[in-house]
């Protein structure tokens, strides 16, 4: 579990890396710059979800307290998801702007 706590880190420093200035935790679509298709972006559209997920359940097991993983895991992806439609929906609304811009 270790081992998978330190590659969620590693994942997401790589996210941060690759996004740059454009890293930020607040959603915010930068009107007129493209989608970041590089790093861990060309392999999935939220590789830093997969980080916190990941780590979520890693990290307690590391102490071998599975009650603290399974709850964190379970009330946070309610969380996760409404950070998921949210972000989603703002990419989506930027690209529709782009598309419809002359």
């Amino acid at each position: 579990m270790l081992v998978l706590a330190l590659a969620a880190q590693g994942l997401r420093w790589w996210c941060i890396t690759t996004l740059g200035p454009r890293w930020n935790t607040r959603v915010i679509v930068v009107p007129g710059l493209p989608l970041v298709t590089g790093g861990p972006y060309r392999l999935m559209s939220h590789p830093n979800y997969l980080a916190v997920v990941v780590e979520g359940i890693a990290l307690p097991l590391v102490h071998g307290a599975w009650i603290t993983a399974a709850a964190f895991t379970l009330l946070n992806l309610p969380l996760l998801a409404v950070r998921l439609r949210c972000e989603n929906g703002a990419l989506s609304a930027a690209a529709a702007g782009a598309v419809a811009a002359p």
